[in-house]
């Protein structure tokens, strides 16, 4: 009997669908109708052991008993979803041949091998466990998978690679969250405080960019504008560039802060002749942006409707596992497989049935066209998130469902569309020793800006008919006085994209490397849930469609110490982690080093200043702390 484990139950099903009939559905298991069977986990059936667990006397929280780091690792099922373990168990044991089908990433991997690993297999019955990894549920994309088994010890480096993950959060969350409990706890503050190697920096992040803007003191600085003109009477502006010799009275921007400089250059440019000593004019081209992965939709759908991360990722799940109209959502690349563009027309043809764009927008698509997404080199264990061929009979898609099936058509169907064609000149105009510059861009054909608003052709900014040498005056210099302004406060769309790009925050410049060549802070299957879990444990706040932190988030974020606050550890791990799924890297020599990280670490949490802490408004919680994430959020 071959047995198919898929991660979720949806999954289960679109895999029989393409599997022999008669089927008979049981408690827990589809029976095909070969005598195959298809099961399924419920997210992860099984979650780390609790520290009392593993010793009684860790139920109550001492500083004496930190760090705790279990001899043996403990698994223990969960108590909703133990029935379906049972279930698999007795099926794992009774199977010839086990295919593994979770989803295609690190937690996919290991959630699957981990309830294989309860049953106590012979050496030989797991080299033979086959991978089958499914990004689509619709029919024809799932018989094309079975189509393309692997052997699942090809994966084994990164089931490691999530469990040295899953081992390493407990570590860190668990012990750091008990020492930092306690600190506030010698305050009088009763509530837990949770600290995470991704939630914390998140929080850092918010924290830094709130005492900015409280600190913030405006200035004033100054710019200067040449008003020119040609022989033939055209004018224009050009904006001045400051020398080397003015930096003394600049600030670190460049942004000149002394009125009496600006108005020295405005005496000596007005009523002077001035010259064309650079130009540069050329037409450009700007291809369309890739299809989505999950944060780059998260960030748009903030943007367009105002939407929270975690209900993008809710959303997106309904149309993949309900409505099978998009790919796998949680993807992190935003490439295609070339051979997905055989599918183009297909698709463009269910995305004008079912409403996703405009009838008259898919027709002008070139389903011939393959734009620079459809690349095999840059596609992993999983594609961009695109729609897929099923075509609905009725609407039957809710507000939001619709929103973001439309976002999602939209960026697959400008793929079909040509270039935005631009002219863009650049001049240099010296006058009185100083060199101004000015800038113009006349649109030439709009292409795929048309199905992003654009909808008519317009000259941001026009220059006369200029060339180099070319004799002007300048007939008025202009003081541009102007102030400084601080930062915005984060919001869901700011937030999710400093998160995908925090080595902007990042000032080594090797962790800053590490950070660009990752993706960044949490995955895109688990920065939903980080950030959803700071609102839910009052660390941060939203006032319209700001985010901010509350005084618990700040008091906690000034006791840490910086290594916790910042992404530097994250950028760390995901190098290493990703070393072990390429197999440069052992387990141990992950973990070593971060067990003594962590004795230090929870030194300092016993020496930190906790009088923080005092002053903070009690709110009920729960005082013990245990994973409240969803099945597939565990970074926290």
């Amino acid at each position: 009997m071959k047995l198919y484990i898929a991660e979720k139950p949806s999954l289960a099903r679109a895999i029989a669908d393409a599997l022999p009939k008669p089927q008979k559905k049981h408690d827990g298991y589809i029976e095909l109708g070969n005598g195959d069977c298809v099961s399924w986990c419920i997210g992860h059936l099984l979650e780390q052991a609790e520290p009392d667990d593993y010793d009684a006397s860790f139920k109550k929280w001492r500083f004496e008993h930190l760090p705790i780091v279990p001899e043996q690792w403990q698994l223990k099922p969960k108590a909703k979803t133990r029935k379906q373990l049972t279930v698999l168990k007795k099926l794992i044991k009774q199977a010839s041949t086990i295919i593994h089908a979770g989803d295609p990433d690190r937690e996919g991997q290991l959630l699957v091998d981990e309830v294989i690993e309860q049953v106590k297999l012979s050496q030989a019955k797991k080299q033979q466990i086959q991978r089958l990894l499914i990004s689509d549920l619709n029919l024809s994309a799932v018989k094309k998978a079975l189509n393309n088994l692997k052997s699942n010890r090809d994966f084994i480096p990164l089931s490691v690679s999530a469990l040295a993950r899953s081992r390493a959060d407990w570590l860190f969350g668990m012990n750091l969250t008990r020492a930092y409990t306690l600190a506030g706890q010698k305050a009088g503050f009763g509530n837990v405080l949770s600290v995470g190697r991704v939630q914390t920096p998140i929080l850092g992040l918010v924290v830094n960019r709130d005492n900015e803007i409280t600190h913030f003191v405006a200035k004033p600085f100054y710019e200067v504008l040449a008003h020119l003109e040609t022989q033939q009477q055209q004018t224009f502006a050009a904006k001045w560039q400051p020398s080397k010799a003015c930096e003394p009275y600049q600030d670190e921007e460049g942004r000149v802060l002394h009125r009496g400089l600006a108005e020295n250059v405005v005496s000596r440019i007005t009523n002077q002749p001035a010259k064309v000593v650079e130009l540069e004019q050329k037409q450009k081209k700007q291809q369309a942006p890739l299809p989505y992965n999950l944060s780059a939709l998260q960030i748009d759908a903030a943007k367009a409707f105002s939407m929270p991360a975690q209900k993008v990722l809710d959303t997106c799940q309904n149309l993949y596992e309900r409505h099978k109209l998009i790919t796998y959502p949680r993807s992190d690349n935003r490439y295609l497989p070339k051979d997905h563009h055989k599918d183009a027309a297909s698709i463009i043809a269910a995305i004008a049935n079912n409403e996703g764009q405009a009838i008259e927008a898919c027709k002008q698509a070139d389903s011939s066209k393959r734009s620079k997404c459809f690349n095999d080199s840059k596609v992993a264990a999983h594609h961009a998130i695109v729609p897929t061929e099923k075509q609905l009979r009725s609407a039957s898609l809710n507000s939001d469902e619709q929103k973001i099936y439309r976002l999602i058509c939209r960026h697959y169907l400008i793929q079909f569309y040509p270039d935005y064609l631009f002219n863009e000149t650049k001049i240099t105009v010296e006058i009185a020793g100083g060199l101004f510059k000015a800038a113009a861009k006349q649109d030439v054909s709009l292409g795929f800006k048309i199905l992003m608003g654009k909808t008519e052709l317009k000259d941001e900014q026009t220059l006369p008919p200029l060339e180099k040498g070319q004799q002007l005056h300048c007939n008025q210099g202009e003081v541009v006085d102007k102030m400084t302004t601080p930062p915005a406060h984060f919001t869901d769309a700011s937030l999710l994209s400093a998160m995908t790009g925090i080595s902007r925050y990042v000032k080594d410049p090797e962790i800053k490397k590490i950070l660009k060549e990752t993706d960044g802070l949490g995955t895109e299957a688990t920065r939903a849930g980080i950030l959803e879990l700071l609102f839910k444990r009052r660390f941060l706040e939203r006032q319209g469609k700001n985010i901010l932190a509350t005084a618990t988030g700040k008091a906690l974020i000034s006791t840490l110490p910086e290594q916790l606050a910042s992404p530097d550890l994250t950028a760390k791990w995901e190098a290493s982690l990703g070393n072990i799924a390429e197999q440069h890297m052992s387990y141990q020599q992950f973990l070593t080093p971060l067990l003594e990280e962590l004795h230090t670490l929870v030194e300092q949490a016993k020496q930190c200043d906790s009088q923080v802490f005092a002053q903070l408004p009690k709110t009920p919680q729960k005082r013990r702390f245990k994973r409240k994430a969803k099945p597939r959020a565990k970074s926290a």
